[in-house]
C-alpha cells in the first residue's frame, strides 16, 4: 500500500524509510532510536500495532517485529502482553547514569557510608602488613580457595538469617561485578528477568550490556507484588527476578517478611532464580531473614561489602546453589580472574576478630546521627527511609519531575538523582529523588546540601 495513501493515518509514530538501504528491518530499528534520542517518541508513547505499521510501510509483519526486537534489547522499547509496545521511560538513561567527569559540588548522589568510621580496617591493615612474610598479600592469590576465608563468609551471612556452607561461597570484585557474572552465566541474550518499577541502575546498565530485557513488575507499597510476579511468570517469560528487600535502592523501603515467603514460594513453583542484593542487609541491627533463607535452591545471595564495610574493599561473598554454581564460577573467574588477596584476608580477620561489628556500629551510630539532621530539615515533606538508611527517597511537591529538580539542585551545588534514573521499561517515575545522607564528607557539608534543598523546596510549594 503506498506511504502517500496513508498522509493523514491516525498512528503515534510515521517513520519514513529508504527501502533500498538493506537489511530494511535495521534501517527501521535505526530510525526509531533516532526519533527516541532526538525525542520526536517521548518515554510513554505507545507504538503502533505491528500489523499496521508493516500495512502503513508495506513491508512484511516479520521486518516490524525485527526491527522492534533489536530496539527491545537495546532498551528502548518495552512490550507487555495484552497491552502493546511503548517506549521504555528508561530509553536514555544509560547515557543518562554514566557520568565521568568529577563532580564539582556536594555529592548526596552517590550511596556510600560515611568515612569516618574505618579505624577497625586500618588497625587489621597495619598487623597484616608487620607480620614477616607480608609481601604475599601482593602477589597472585587464591583467595576464594582459602577455607577460612569461607567461614568469615559464612559468619557475615548468618547475620541475616541464612545458614549456608563453604561449598556454595564464591568471591567476587563487588556486588555489580557478582550481578553480571550471574546474568551472564543463567541469562542468553534477549531472555528477559523481573525487576521492582525502579531499580538499581547498575543492574539496569549490565542488562543492557548483555541485552538480557528487564520486565518491570508492579509494586504494592513499595514492595514487589507476589501477584504480580507470579503473573509475569506465566505471561512474560521470565526466567528469574533481581530483589533488593532490604533499604530498597533508591526507595529506602522493606520487603515484609509475609512477602519474602511468598515471593519464594512463587519462584520455587515457576522454577525461577531470585538474585537477592544484601548490599544493605547489615545497615539493619536486627537484619529481616533474607529471602535466600525461606528458598536457598532458588536464590543468588549477594552479600556486598561496600555499604556496610568500606567501598574501597572491592569484595563481595555469593552464596550460590548447587545447580547454579559452576556456571556462575566460570562466569567469575572469567571477569574477576581473582579477587584481591590482601582484600579478602584484610575482610576476613575483619571478620572472624569480630572488629566488622565495630565498624557496622560506627557506622550505624553515623547514620543515625546525620538521618536526625535529615529529618529536621525535610520535617516538612515526605522523606521515606529509616534511621538507619544511607539514603532517603524525598517525595516532591508541586508537579515538577525528579529529572526537573536534579537539575535546578546541581544548578545550585547539589547532586541527588532523579526517580528516572531507575525507573524500569514503560513504568512511569515518580516525582522524587534520592537523597544520599553519607556521601557529604562531614554532618557540616550534609547541612550546607540539606539546606540549599530545603530552600529549592520551599520555593516550589
Amino acid at each position: 500500500m503506498p506511504i502517500n495513501s496513508f498522509d493523514n493515518y491516525p498512528m503515534s509514530w510515521k517513520p519514513s524509510i529508504d527501502k533500498a538501504e538493506k537489511p530494511i528491518y535495521q534501517a527501521l530499528a535505526r530510525q526509531l532510536e533516532q526519533d527516541i534520542l532526538n525525542e520526536a517518541l517521548i518515554p510513554g508513547t505507545k507504538l503502533p500495532p505491528q500489523r499496521e505499521l508493516a500495512d502503513y510501510l508495506d513491508l512484511n509483519l516479520s521486518t516490524i517485529s525485527k526491527a522492534f526486537k533489536v530496539c527491545e534489547l537495546k532498551g528502548l522499547l518495552s512490550a507487555s502482553v495484552g497491552s502493546g509496545t511503548f517506549v521504555s521511560y528508561d530509553a536514555l538513561s544509560n547515557a543518562y547514569l554514566l557520568e565521568d567527569t568529577k563532580p564539582e559540588h556536594i555529592e548526596m548522589g552517590a550511596t556510600l557510608p560515611d568515612n569516618a568510621s574505618y579505624e577497625p580496617l586500618l588497625l587489621q591493615l597495619k598487623s597484616m602488613l608487620q607480620e614477616t612474610d607480608y609481601e604475599k598479600w601482593f602477589g597472585y592469590g587464591r583467595a576464594g580457595e582459602s577455607l577460612w576465608q569461607k567461614d568469615a563468609a559464612i559468619k557475615l551471612i548468618r547475620r541475616v538469617g541464612f545458614e549456608t556452607t563453604v561449598d556454595h561461597i564464591l568471591f567476587a570484585n563487588g556486588g555489580q561485578n557478582a550481578i553480571a557474572a550471574t546474568l551472564a552465566s543463567l541469562c542468553k541474550p534477549g531472555d528477559r528477568i523481573g525487576v521492582d518499577q525502579h531499580t538499581y541502575p547498575g543492574l539496569k546498565t549490565v542488562a543492557a550490556m548483555l541485552n538480557v530485557q528487564i520486565v518491570p513488575i508492579k509494586s504494592e507499597n513499595y514492595e514487589m507484588s507476589p501477584t504480580s510476579f507470579e503473573n509475569a511468570c506465566k505471561s512474560e517469560d521470565i526466567k528469574g527476578i533481581y530483589l533488593i528487600p532490604d533499604y530498597h535502592n533508591p526507595t529506602a523501603s522493606f520487603m515484609s517478611v509475609e512477602n519474602r515467603k511468598m515471593i519464594a514460594a512463587i519462584a520455587k513453583k515457576y522454577n525461577q532464580f531470585i538474585i537477592e542484593d544484601g548490599s544493605y542487609h547489615l545497615l539493619n541491627k536486627k537484619p529481616l531473614p533474607a529471602i535466600a533463607s525461606f528458598a536457598p535452591e532458588q536464590v543468588i545471595y549477594i552479600a556486598s561489602l561496600s555499604k556496610s564495610l568500606a567501598p574501597g574493599l572491592r569484595l563481595a561473598y555469593v552464596a550460590v546453589p548447587s545447580q547454579f554454581k559452576e556456571p556462575i564460577s566460570k562466569a567469575l573467574y572469567n571477569l574477576n580472574i581473582t579477587v584481591s588477596p590482601l582484600l579478602a584476608e584484610l575482610t576476613a580477620r575483619t571478620i572472624v576478630s569480630n572488629q566488622f561489628e565495630v565498624l557496622i556500629e560506627g557506622h550505624r551510630e553515623q547514620t543515625i546521627r546525620r538521618n536526625q539532621i535529615v529529618n529536621r530539615y525535610f520535617a516538612d515533606y515526605t522523606c521515606l527511609g529509616v534511621e538507619t538508611g544511607i539514603f532517603r527517597w524525598l517525595l516532591l511537591p508541586g508537579k515538577i519531575t525528579g529529572a526537573e529538580f536534579e537539575t535546578l539542585a546541581a544548578q545550585q551545588g547539589v547532586q541527588v538523582y532523579a526517580a528516572e534514573r531507575f525507573v524500569v521499561g514503560n513504568s512511569c517515575p515518580e516525582r522524587a529523588v534520592r537523597v544520599s545522607v553519607c556521601a557529604p564528607k562531614t554532618p557540616e557539608e550534609l547541612e550546607q546540601g540539606l539546606n540549599i534543598l530545603k530552600r529549592l523546596l520551599n520555593d516550589l510549594s
